[in-house]
């Protein structure tokens, strides 16, 4: 097999680990900067180049695209897929995933349970909107925020209201959701590969935070997803159309939530803690699937 990888950064850890494990199984492996990709679109056909060369060939490719450069990472990639290369995680399924509010009403719209969420544009509209939600804490996220970024706790309707009012006067597209205290701070991270949850782990927020992300001070632990935990996490990947996602679960009275899915999800904490060659198992999976 004949793979590119689409990612900024070839010494990062996940970057690395799929080119490893590329490399060990005898496939043939380029790491790409999304941003040197240039691209001719005619009628007549498609073209890659990449520092003056042509891109064609390709078997698959793997999008570590960040959230920075969503726009012309999944152009690239949506070129790579016209000329007839497979992704596990097509360009639109990547835009579904990175905006939350899509997501979520996709999510929603399968019967897929997650935190009560709202939003709305007119400051009017936003005594209404909260009403909507009911009592606080509230959590406040920016809309394409990652690593936990952009996401507030307002524990007081006025604080509520003044962080909204804040955001709009800053023309950020945010939601607002329900605060589940009955996790603790702690969420299950639930790494997805086709029909499988291949490694899962729990993380946990740092004493003072509500935020579990490893980038974000969280600590991770080796944690065995129920059966319930798999089949939701395992639809929710599918539902927004992924073959390799991170699928962040809430363990609430009612059941397992989903918190947001991944496109893009780190390997280095999940593997350190479980053991589990999830790199290997991704490129074993786009090898059947590129067949």
């Amino acid at each position: 097999m004949k793979l590119a990888i689409l990612s900024r950064n070839g010494k990062l850890y996940s970057t690395r680990r799929l080119v490893e494990a590329a490399r060990q199984r005898g496939h043939t492996v380029r790491v790409l900067d999304p941003l040197r990709c240039y691209m001719r679109i005619s009628s007549g056909g498609f073209q890659l180049r990449y520092k003056g060369r042509s891109l064609a060939g390709y078997d698959a490719v793997i999008p570590r695209i960040g959230a920075s450069i969503t726009r012309y990472g999944t152009a690239v990639l949506r070129q790579f897929e016209l000329m007839g290369t497979y992704s596990p995680n097509p360009s639109d399924a990547i835009l579904r995933a990175r905006d939350k509010l899509r997501a979520h009403q996709l999510l929603a719209a399968q019967g897929i349970d997650l935190p009560v969420t709202v939003f709305g544009d007119n400051p009017d509209d936003t005594a209404d909107l909260l009403s909507m939600l009911g009592p606080p804490p509230h959590v406040i996220k920016l809309n394409e925020g990652a690593q936990g970024a952009g996401v507030m706790l307002t524990e007081k309707p006025s604080a509520s209201r003044s962080v909204v009012e804040a955001l709009r006067g800053l023309y950020a597209s945010f939601v607002v959701q329900e605060f589940i205290g009955e996790a603790e701070g702690a969420d299950l991270r639930c790494l997805v590969v086709g029909d499988e949850v291949v490694a899962s782990m729990r993380r946990q927020a740092p004493e003072g935070d509500f935020r579990s992300n490893l980038h974000r001070g969280g600590t991770a632990l080796l944690a065995e997803a129920t059966e319930e935990e798999r089949a939701v996490a395992i639809r929710a990947a599918r539902v927004l159309g992924l073959g390799v996602a991170g699928v962040d679960l809430i363990r609430a009275q009612r059941g397992p939530l989903v918190l947001e899915v991944n496109s893009t999800p780190g390997l280095e904490g999940i593997e350190g803690v479980c053991g589990v060659d999830v790199a290997g198992r991704i490129v074993d999976y786009l090898a059947a699937r590129a067949e």
